[in-house]
């Protein structure tokens, strides 16, 4: 037999293929010998031991590859399936689950049939038990949460949520100013925005001057999307200096606009009394927002998490849905809610008529006034020294 590790491998594999498990037993554990820290080749042992009836044996070969390769994902699934075998449930689902985060969807797209089989079914497993626990978990902690403050009972709920798979986990992705230590919060709890009831009382007045401005045709509505030639537009490719989604500002960048203060006197009166976000040359914003038919804002994230955003519905078909993070809702006419703008979110009008919303911008309530003035005197002295951020949007 020959003592090179390679042509012992080849033919230990000549022997499996033609079903000699003795003879691959042999030449498998004559090229580990040779070569010990090859994983690949405890692997082939393995599947010789297995060809050859000897179950304490493969296991052992394939705890060797592993040792060498822990995420060897051939090898994972030989001791999963081998740990199913034996009714070692557990066992088989740790090496399911570390199988599935070891290899991306591009590489089991690519694998041949009969891995593409075995990925299969350790996702069912997978699948299996996880709906096994999610039903035992609903109908045990269901009622003992309801007895929980709205708040707790939430944040517990999505902790379950995430720990079976049904919940991802978002986290600020600002892509200006990451202010560390606040939560990341997807819509804010209403208690913390006092003044939301003010604003959604005057939403009749508010759409009344919005559906006088678009009969008249002079809002000064403008692609919000409009990056310039040459720029690297990513995924605002179709909406990019597109009129499906358009804005007309109230304020933009802590400017006042003149000629919507003229055309909208009760919004722009309106929105002088709110505690809205004080950041010169940066806040508040203030505009409407429209989305024709058809459109979608895809998933992207703001500016910086200092600021929340507010929307106060004003035209919305049925139909039309708002994703913050995890949470999926629909617009409701006349109730306004806020949201942390640099977790993901994304916009969808599916309908054939125009969806209007009214965004504002307001301080991120876990900042107090003592912190903002800080903020405020952080950003002056970096303008003034020409280091300037880049101008916050919010949308």
């Amino acid at each position: 037999m020959p003592t090179d590790p390679v042509a012992l491998n080849q033919q230990g594999m000549i022997a499996l293929r033609q079903g000699d498990a003795a003879t691959a037993v042999r030449a498998f554990t004559a090229a580990v010998a040779a070569d010990p820290d090859a994983a690949i080749l405890h692997y082939n042992l393995a599947n010789a031991q297995a060809l050859a009836g000897d179950a304490a044996a493969q296991l052992e070969a394939l705890n060797a590859a592993l040792d060498r390769d822990p995420y060897m994902p051939h090898a994972l699934l030989a001791r999963g399936k081998l740990a199913e075998a034996q009714g070692q449930a557990a066992a088989a689902l740790a090496d399911y689950k570390r199988l599935l985060a070891a290899v991306p969807d591009h590489e089991a797209e690519a694998a041949g049939p009969g891995f593409r089989a075995g990925l299969a079914h350790a996702r069912a497993a997978v699948a299996a038990e996880t709906a096994s626990l999610a039903a035992r978990l609903d109908a045990v902690i269901a009622e003992a949460a309801a007895q929980a403050p709205p708040a707790e009972a939430e944040r517990f709920r999505h902790a379950v949520d995430v720990q079976l798979g049904r919940r991802r986990t978002f986290v600020h992705e600002p892509l200006v100013l990451n202010y560390p230590y606040l939560p990341a919060i997807q819509y804010f709890d209403r208690g913390l925005f006092p003044w939301l009831p003010q604003l959604e009382a005057a939403t009749p007045a508010i759409r009344e001057e919005l559906t006088a401005l678009l009969a008249a045709g002079n809002g000064g509505f403008a692609p919000y999307v409009r990056y310039p030639r040459g720029a690297p537009v990513n995924q605002w490719s179709e909406l990019n200096h597109s009129d499906a989604w358009a804005a007309t500002f109230f304020i933009e960048h802590g400017v006042p606009n003149p000629a919507m203060a003229e055309h909208c006197p009760q919004t722009a009166a309106l929105l002088n009394t709110l505690p809205l976000f004080d950041l010169p040359g940066r806040g508040p914003v203030a505009f409407f927002s429209l989305l024709k038919p058809q459109t979608r804002i895809p998933p992207h994230t703001g500016a910086t998490n200092i600021r929340s955003i507010i929307h106060l519905p004003l035209i919305v078909p049925e139909g039309c849905t708002f994703r913050v993070g995890n949470d999926t809702r629909p617009w409701i006419e006349g109730e306004a809610f806020a949201f942390d703008d640099t977790i993901e979110h994304e916009a969808v009008n599916p309908t054939d008529d125009l969806r209007a919303v009214l965004i504002i911008d307001a301080w991120n309530p876990f900042i107090g006034a003592g912190e903002r003035d800080l903020i405020r005197l952080w950003i002056r002295e970096l303008d003034a020294h020409g280091q300037g951020l880049t101008a916050f949007s919010g949308a």
